[in-house]
Formats: structure tokens, C-alpha cells, sequence
């Protein structure tokens, strides 16, 4: 073998050498973010999973109606209502589900997602406004879509506030707070034979606080303002940073006291013990 010959080989066994280094790092650089990957995947999944488990602990569903096909004019303070009262739960740590203009599809939608959150140590706020009709000694919330010319088509078209609750109670939540903001004069009770003014008496079942904007059977007319004077009122005593019994209390007498009786909310309480609503 001459000298160039030898030159060569030697070249030749070095490029080897180098291009089998380069495939081991190649090959071993793969191996670990291989072998990290599952690691930042845990983490991710980890944290989802701790975040979702928090937000249940609170939880809302706001639905605010302004426009029924049937009223005279849409009603403007339930949609305000609803974004305000959903701003100020979220900041007191409430994971709220806001649904407006609601058809009876979105209604029952919306509720089947509040059940799915629900779990044993789970505060659970219901708020309505729109309109509410009382019907068979039971309260039903009305979507905008609803048709109704006789009682039948409330029991149809309408969610019944009790079966709500009823969802609530069978998931086994800490407490249920509802508040509805619903007794007003509608264009549907004119309709029916057996003529009802605003909402039907709520029995609460364990462990649940309700507010209703009036006495049951009594209506209350709209003010000019851009706020219902309940959701209004209530919003003051939730920034108070009180509990609920004792914000829906405040609410109730406050109201009273400023419309000289005129307009007195209801408050039912099965409460074993009043919730903290602050953050």
C-alpha cells in the first residue's frame, strides 16, 4: 500500500468515526425528549385537572331574558342584570356560566352543564330575570321562544324553578341560592282562565336560600333605571363581603324600606349554616 492510499483510508475511517458520533447524539438527544415528554404532558394535565376541581366549589349559571316576541318591548334590565351580577360572582370566585336571550334549548342546556359541575362540597347560584309565571302551585321560568296561550303551554315551554332545584339536590351540592328577578306584569297570564299574578311560593328544599324580586302573587313594575332595583340592591350587600343569608336579608329589607312597602322580596331559608360568598 503506497502513501496515498494510506492518506485515504485514514480520511475515510475518520469520517466514519465522526458520522457515528453525530447519529449517537442525534439518536440520544431523541431518547430524552422522549423521555420528557410524559413528564410536561403530567404537569399539563395535572394542572387542568386541579383548576377544573377548583372551579366547581363555586358555581353559577345567570340567565338573563329581555326579548319575548310576545311583550310590548323588550325588557332591558335583565340582560344588564346578568352581566353585572356575573361580573361580581366571578370575582368572589364563582365559575359562571352566563346565557342570554335563552330559548328553551339554551335553557335546558345550560342547566344539564350546572348538573355536570355539581359535586358534594358545591355552592350552586341560580339567578333569572326575565318573565316567571306561577303555575300548579309551581314557578317557571320563561325562555323567549315560549308560545303560550294557556297554562299547558307553561308547563311545555317554561323551566319550573323546583325542578332546578331538583337538580341541584339530587347532585348532593353544599347549598343552592336562587334568586329570581321574574315577578313581573307578562303578556301571557291575561290568557289563561285561572288568572295568577307573579310567582308561586318556593319551599326550599335542605339547604337552600331563595330570593324573589316580590311577595309570592304580587308584581312588581320596571324602574327607568338600568339595574333592577333587587339585583341593584343585592350587589351592594354582596360587596359588603356578608354572607348570603345576611345579603339577601339586607336586600329584602332595604327594598322594603325604600318603596315604603310597596315592593317587599321574598326570602325562603333551609340553611343549616349561612355561605360565605366573598372571595
Amino acid at each position: 500500500m503506497d502513501l496515498r492510499q494510506l492518506c485515504i483510508s485514514r480520511r475515510t475511517i475518520a469520517a466514519v468515526v465522526a458520522l457515528t458520533g453525530t447519529v449517537s447524539l442525534v439518536i440520544g438527544a431523541h431518547a430524552a425528549l422522549n423521555k420528557r415528554s410524559p413528564d410536561v404532558a403530567k404537569s399539563i394535565v395535572t394542572e387542568q385537572t386541579l383548576g377544573a376541581a377548583k372551579d366547581v366549589s363555586r358555581l353559577a349559571l345567570v340567565i338573563g331574558n329581555g326579548h319575548y316576541p310576545d311583550a310590548a318591548a323588550p325588557l332591558a334590565q335583565p340582560i344588564n342584570d346578568a352581566r353585572n351580577l356575573s361580573a361580581a360572582l366571578r370575582s368572589d370566585g364563582f365559575d359562571v356560566d352566563v346565557v342570554e336571550d335563552a330559548t328553551r334549548d339554551d335553557m335546558v342546556r345550560a342547566v344539564a352543564r350546572m348538573k355536570a359541575k355539581i359535586r358534594p362540597d358545591t355552592v350552586v347560584m341560580l339567578f333569572f330575570g326575565g318573565y316567571g309565571v306561577q303555575v300548579g302551585r309551581e314557578s317557571y321560568m320563561l325562555p323567549v321562544d315560549a308560545t303560550i296561550w294557556k297554562a299547558a303551554d307553561v308547563r311545555r315551554d317554561g323551566i319550573s324553578v323546583e325542578s332546578v332545584l331538583g337538580a341541584m339536590q339530587e347532585q348532593g351540592a353544599k347549598a343552592k341560592l336562587v334568586v329570581l328577578d321574574a315577578s313581573r306584569r307578562n303578556p301571557y297570564e291575561r290568557r289563561f282562565r285561572a288568572f295568577s299574578h307573579g310567582l308561586d311560593a318556593i319551599s326550599p328544599p335542605e339547604s337552600t336560600l331563595v330570593l324573589t324580586s316580590a311577595a309570592p302573587g304580587k308584581v312588581v313594575d320596571d324602574s327607568t333605571s338600568p339595574n333592577s332595583v333587587l339585583v341593584s340592591e343585592l350587589l351592594n350587600n354582596l360587596n359588603a363581603q356578608t354572607g348570603a343569608e345576611s345579603a339577601f336579608n339586607k336586600t329584602r329589607l332595604a327594598i322594603s324600606r325604600d318603596s315604603e312597602g310597596e315592593q317587599v322580596p321574598s326570602v325562603s331559608s333551609s340553611l343549616l349554616e349561612d355561605i360565605k360568598l366573598g372571595g
